[in-house]
């Protein structure tokens, strides 16, 4: 697979810096049912990367210490990791706000029966996946099939309560088919909403919209097709600068399967690691090393990716920066 990175790393993107700290976004491994085209992490069936009971313990530590509002669990599907169950039942036990980003298949996989029905008891809000409303674009980027399980998964967990009961969050997260900029979030979502209810009945809270990042998978695609070059040119045309002030990481950090720390997941996965305040070290800093410690003003690592956060209305794992 071809690898963007190094063409990444020189930037001339604005230096920025944290804010008050808020989310814990903590990867629990690469391990997915899916192989899907935008993956940024690579995830798939085959990988075995998964985060051990020690560091999930971790985790809970650092949250309680820093009284963390919300708990963003992502993988690969997060739900495979053995630990999950765990380790939202003590977040909640904690007061957490708990998201799970679902794929939604992962609902209907043997051995996972009973999960939605776990997220719903806990209040677990679920943002679930789905690039497109009709059946042809879903199939392009996630695979045969993919598309009438979710649309039944999205039935079970409506059944539940989820997009009719306040307590129970449900949000769809689409991402584009290809080298181009997502549509205005609210117009999007209206067209969502309308076409999954009348075809299915089905409800929702709210529809994310997020740029492809031209990292890992779609990075390698760009580059094999020879657009690389021409993405990031849009992403810059389209910078905003009004955006430098809502991007997810000065709020956020994100926490690999193995506890090492980075400012957002698609650092992480750029192996780009945080950097504390006053060291001029490269090596990756271990969440063990923050429970006493206050990031808050820290220097943002960056990169030419981070202009896919930036261009247009933004991009953010919470949607449009500004729709």
């Amino acid at each position: 697979m071809l690898d963007s990175r190094p063409l990444l790393l020189d930037s001339d993107f604005p230096v920025i810096y944290r804010d008050q700290l808020e989310i814990l976004q903590v990867n629990l491994g690469y391990l997915c049912n899916l192989s899907c085209v935008h993956c940024h992490v690579n995830a798939g069936p085959t990988r075995t990367e998964l985060m051990d009971k020690e560091t999930v313990d971790l985790i809970l530590a650092y949250a309680k210490r820093n009284e963390i509002k919300m708990l963003d669990l992502t993988g690969g599907a997060p739900e495979m990791n053995p630990h999950f169950r765990y380790m939202v039942s003590e977040a909640r036990s904690m007061g957490m706000e708990v998201i799970d980003r679902c794929n939604l298949t992962i609902l209907s996989e043997p051995g996972y029966e009973g999960l939605a029905e776990f997220l719903a008891e806990n209040q677990v809000i679920v943002t679930a996946s789905l690039p497109c409303y009709s059946e042809q674009n879903v199939e392009k980027q996630r695979g045969k099939g993919v598309y009438a399980e979710s649309i039944a998964a999205l039935q079970i967990l409506n059944k539940l309560g989820y997009g009719h009961d306040e307590k129970l969050q449900l949000n769809l997260v689409y991402n584009p088919n290809g080298a181009v900029l997502p549509p205005p979030q609210m117009g999007l979502e209206a067209d969502y909403k309308r076409e999954l209810n009348e075809q299915y009945g089905i409800a929702f809270n709210q529809l994310f919209t997020i740029t492809n990042m031209p990292i890992s998978r779609f990075g390698s695609i760009l580059m094999s097709k020879g657009e690389f070059d021409n993405y990031m040119n849009l992403l810059k045309d389209n910078f905003s600068d009004s955006n430098l002030q809502t991007v997810m990481c000065k709020s956020l950090i994100s926490v690999d399967w193995q506890g090492y720390v980075y400012d957002c997941d698609f650092n992480q996965m750029l192996e780009m690691p945080m950097r504390l305040i006053g060291s001029s070290s490269t090596n990756k800093t271990h969440l063990s090393e923050l429970l006493d410690e206050k990031i808050s003003g820290n220097e943002i690592m960056i990169g030419d990716h981070c202009y896919g956060c930036t261009a247009g209305q933004g991009s953010s794992c919470g949607g449009a920066l500004d729709d």
